[in-house]
């Protein structure tokens, strides 16, 4: 483990990892603590001034409700420039989580890269189960699509969608549906970020490929991401393993999908999702770029911001995007 990482979690008494929660309410009021108020706490300095950015929420009609997406849009003299796109899914388990959980590193990379953004507020399960939260992301990234002046977006300059663990899972299965919706048409996907994601439900990985999850007993007791937390998100999703739209592992093929960047982390019960996936997209054809963040477990970086290895994530997510966006190799 990163020296700096265990004498952070030994300091916090969180060594040996948080107790799991009882309930949901719980659950939640800890990821609100940690994973949104110290992680804004920390990045609040780093933000850019109010006057180079513009931020507005929107609802947005769903089935059954409404969701809330933040846009966050670059503030320029010229009115009329417009910005290459992403939307953004936040992670969480999902069943935590809002649009404040990455609000203030959106908005520092809406100014870094002149860059359109729709952070999506899903709907969070088990109140609302799966499919619910991929639904709702999927109406969000169709309506960004349907109002680029609204977000003075320009999808041929970039139309990118990402997220961290729960958000990338989505992510990945949006690709999907994505490249093969004729609504997408003339306005595809170029480019998909992901961070720590869940590619497949370790009870349905492929005979082919089983040898090559080693991470998922390795390291299923690590702090921030037990196997036994992972169960209990898992259920509170309840979406079939089988399922691509939850496993995307499992998709048939994985040709035409658009550009990835993907962020792992060492200690990570997820971190073979990545390389596998990673792996299988190169053999797909797809350009993909993958960094593996050394010493550290899932999500550390929300609840230890100040951390070198979590300005480390935030300089890959500047990286990936500048990559995603420009092809730049040598990034």
């Amino acid at each position: 483990m990163d020296p700096e990482y265990a004498a952070a979690l030994e300091e916090a008494g969180l060594l040996k990892g948080i107790p799991l929660p009882a309930t949901v309410a719980e659950t939640r009021a800890i990821s609100d603590l940690l994973y949104i108020g110290v992680h804004n706490q920390f990045l609040k300095s780093y933000l850019p001034p109010e006057n180079r950015y513009v931020v507005t929420d929107r609802s947005v009609p769903v089935k059954g409700g409404q969701i809330t997406v933040r846009c966050l849009v670059p503030a320029v003299e010229n009115d009329e420039e417009t910005f290459p796109l992403l939307v953004y899914i936040h992670g969480g388990g999902w069943s935590m989580g809002t649009v404040d959980m990455d609000d203030y590193l959106l908005r520092i990379q809406c100014v870094e890269h002149k860059l359109s953004i729709v952070n999506v507020e899903y709907r969070l399960a088990p109140e609302h189960p799966f499919p619910t939260p991929l639904d709702d992301c999927n109406v969000a990234l169709r309506w960004a699509v349907s109002n680029t002046s609204l977000l003075k977006a320009d999808l041929s300059k970039g139309f990118l969608i990402g997220g961290d663990s729960a958000g990338a899972n989505i992510s990945v299965v949006l690709s999907h549906m994505a490249r093969d919706d004729p609504f997408f048409e003339g306005r595809r996907l170029t480019g998909l970020y992901l961070c720590e994601p869940n590619i497949c439900h370790y009870t349905v990985y492929p005979e082919s490929l089983k040898s090559k999850f080693r991470s998922f007993e390795e390291y299923s007791d690590m702090p921030t991401l037990s196997r036994q937390a992972l169960d209990r998100l898992n259920g509170w999703y309840n979406a079939p393993p089988s399922d691509p739209r939850f496993s995307p592992l499992l998709y048939p093929s994985h040709h035409g999908l658009p550009r990835t960047y993907i962020q792992a982390m060492e200690l990570d019960a997820l971190r073979d999702d990545t390389f596998v996936y990673a792996e299988v997209l190169h053999e797909a054809g797809v350009e993909t770029k993958l960094d593996l963040n050394l010493g550290v477990t899932h999500a550390f970086h929300y609840g230890f911001p100040g951390l070198s290895a979590a300005a480390k994530v935030r300089e890959n997510l500047k990286r990936g995007i500048k990559w995603l966006l420009k092809g730049d190799q040598s990034d």
